[in-house]
């Protein structure tokens, strides 16, 4: 179960066996850090790292822990969720994994920071793409990824079938979802990917999400006002 942990370089961490996330920039952006406690192995998803306090709770984490961190992988390419991209590269010489549909949210994500005010340092272009129902692995831990555009257009999750969870990005929140106003959105379609590739997830599964506490597939379907 996550447990509450204070930090002073985070707003709040969660910690759990084997996903981790840590609360990140002035988006209030999830990032979480998944390994495979035998073998050590480790990857992030949506490095959205904004500053080098934020940088340094990550490498404190791995370091900490012995672990080997071997790959990024994004829900998607919303500046939020690529802050810290360009360090990690810099830092850990790794390959980064993204939808292709996602290629032009990267392409824009100076220009948005400009708009926003926000400090940005670009993010590197992804090494490989992402596919639905690809089969990726974390040591013994294997993990689905699954295809929920929407939000934005090369959006996916990441599903461990094994211990029932899922980093669901900006798909779905607790009690909510992810906006659809921004370029590349698509409400109609978000809604009927989370029902087709998150709400045919096991009632139990636990939905990590980009924002906010996490949920399961039980509440959000019993619960969330938008499939009502």
């Amino acid at each position: 179960m996550a447990k509450m942990v204070t930090n002073p370089f985070l707003k709040e961490v969660y910690l759990l066996v084997p996903v981790t996330g840590f609360t990140f920039n002035p988006l209030g952006e999830n990032t979480y850090i998944v390994h495979d406690a035998e073998s050590k192995d480790a990857i992030i998803i949506d490095a959205g790292m904004y500053n080098s306090q934020e940088c340094h709770t990550i490498q404190t984490f791995l370091e900490e822990r012995s672990l080997k961190l071997n790959a990024i992988w994004g829900t998607h390419a919303h500046i939020d969720h690529i802050f810290g991209n360009w360090w990690i590269k810099e830092k850990y010489q790794i390959p980064y994994y993204l939808h292709k549909d996602d290629i032009k949210m990267i392409e824009r994500s100076e220009t948005m920071a400009a708009l926003w005010n926000l400090n940005y340092t670009p993010s590197p272009l992804p090494n490989e793409f992402l596919q639905h129902d690809d089969q990726l692995t974390i040591g013994s831990l294997s993990i689905e990824v699954r295809f929920v555009p929407g939000h934005a257009p090369g959006h996916v999750i990441f599903y461990c079938p094994k211990e029932q969870w899922a980093v669901v990005g900006d798909t779905i929140f607790q009690g909510s979802i992810g906006r659809t106003d921004l370029p590349g959105g698509n409400h109609e379609l978000l809604l009927q990917k989370i029902q087709e590739e998150i709400f045919t997830l096991p009632n139990e599964t636990t939905l990590y999400t980009g924002h906010g506490g996490s949920t399961t597939v039980t509440f959000e379907r019993k619960n969330n006002p938008f499939f009502k």
